[in-house]
Formats: structure tokens, sequence, C-alpha cells
């Protein structure tokens, strides 16, 4: 069966009615294959790596990665897609097919079970946008062993997870996936490369996890950055002041420039860095 017969049978297999899209998975499938082949490309797959791909819809890109990969770990929470991936992955022993919500699972346990002997681990997935940042931040927190990951997701959810201080998509959860990855924008994904058809475009980023982030208590870190950012116009200083109420703002303003930073920063212009010794030094003089 040739790549672009396999496409047109996804797509019959929806547009007949054989299998309901349920819009509580954010079901969009991909069968644009350039899209796919430069995902592949991005991940630098090699014989000795393990991939998890998690929401494969109807397969179009897993029945690459398993040309590719050493071993292929999937997670498809829609038990009525299951027949329809054994059938399209029939043939392949180096696939593990689970019926499981990603965000339910003991992932550091599945992969001491399927993915042994690997050299490195790789996770790609279209993730469904209602929960694309818990899928994010449980693999940064709570799964081992990840070397990379590259992702799909919402164009304006991608701008803000890559983006850069003193631009309008920085917030906290730049600072905070950037804290345990680095990050970068690959491409956008247009909307109508998918079936169905989304209300906005997409893109891919690559992540890029540390072996080791600083050793800080990372959930009261985080808090912190959240409050930072809690109110995007006020200051820094009105931020923190109106959150933890720890200072007055004129003991907040010297902390800030004993830091070198003015009585006036918002939280977008701050660096991680900046932030790591802020912290530090907010909590140190409690």
């Amino acid at each position: 069966m040739g790549k672009n017969n396999d496409n047109l049978i996804r797509k019959s297999i929806v547009e007949q009615g054989e299998f309901s899209i349920k819009k509580k998975f954010s079901q969009n499938f991909l069968l644009d294959e350039n899209i796919i082949n430069k995902i592949i490309d991005s991940a630098s797959i090699d014989d000795l790596t393990g991939v998890i791909e998690i929401g494969p819809g109807l397969g179009a890109l897993t029945k690459k990665l398993v040309k590719k990969a050493n071993k292929l770990l999937i997670y498809e929470i829609d038990k009525d897609l299951i027949p329809y991936l054994e059938e399209f992955l029939k043939g392949y022993k180096n696939i593990f097919l689970l019926n499981r919500d990603i965000l339910k699972t003991d992932v550091n346990l599945d992969i001491k079970t399927y993915l042994k002997g690997v050299n490195r681990i790789v996770v790609i997935s279209n993730l469904p946008y209602h929960i694309t940042t818990p899928i994010i931040m449980k693999f940064l927190e709570e799964v081992n062993g990840i070397n990379s990951m590259i992702l799909m997701m919402q164009q304006e959810v991608a701008k803000r997870i890559t983006s850069q201080p003193n631009t309008k998509d920085y917030n906290a959860l730049s600072v905070i996936i950037q804290h345990q990855a680095k990050t970068k924008y690959l491409f956008r994904v247009s909307k109508k490369v998918f079936y169905p058809q989304p209300k906005v475009d997409s893109a891919v980023i690559k992540l890029d996890i540390f072996s080791q982030t600083n050793n800080e208590n990372n959930k009261e870190f985080y808090n912190f950055v959240h409050q930072c950012f809690s109110q995007r116009r006020k200051t820094l200083v009105n931020n923190l002041s109106n959150g933890y109420n720890l200072y007055s703002k004129v003991e907040l303003i010297d902390i800030l420039e004993e830091l070198g930073l003015h009585s006036m920063i918002r939280a977008e212009a701050l660096q991680l860095k900046d932030f790591l010794i802020l912290y530090k030094k907010y909590f140190q003089k409690k």
C-alpha cells in the first residue's frame, strides 16, 4: 500500500463515518507528507533511538517512525482508534501500542518495560490542544531519561514557550519550560494540512531537556515566577508585594537595586538567570 493511498484511506475512514472524531480528545489528524518528514528529520532518529509518540491518530507519522526507530512506544487514549492503528502497523515487531491516558500513566515504568537497550529517547507528538502544557510539564517534572521532545501545538503556545525577554509572547510559561529545557521554534504548520481542519495554525518546537535542573524547589520557584507575571502591565515590585506581603515596596526596591535591576522593571524584562537570582535573594532575606 503506497503512502498516498494510506492517507486517502485514513481520510476516508473519517469521512465515511467508520470513525467518529471526538472533540474531547482534540482530534485533528495530520496527513501532509512534507510536514511529517520535517518532524522526523528534526528528531535525528537513528537505529538506537527509542521514540515515544503521544496521540498517533490514524498513524500517518507513526508508520514512518517505526521504520527509523529502534523501538516505538505509542500512547493512544481513544480505544476506537486502536483497531485502525493495529491494521496500519501490522507486521512491525518494534511497536508497543498502549491504550492509555498519558496524564495518568507511569511513563518511567513503561520506559523500563518497553524501551530497553536504546541509547536515547525522543518524544514526538501532535499534542492535544487542551492539555498541551500538562503533558509537557509531566515529562519535564516526572519522566527520567528523555533527551528531547519534538512537539506540535497551537502556534500561539509554541511562541510563548520559545520566546525571549522583552517580547510580547514572553511569560511565566516561557521561563518555567526554559528552566528545564533548551527551546527552539522550528516551523509553522498551516491549519489546512489537518483533517478535520482546526481553527488555528500550529507550530513545531524542539525541547532539548537538561540532564539536571538547578537545585531549586521547582514548585516554589515556578509559583514565584507566576507571581512575577501575575499582572503583566504592573512592575515587579507591585506584583511581588501583592502576592507575598513579605516586604514593603521600599524593601523590594532595595532588593532589586542590590541585584542591579531597575526599581520599575517588569517581569518581561528578566532572563531566566535573573529570576533564579531574584528568587534566592527574595527568600534568603525573608
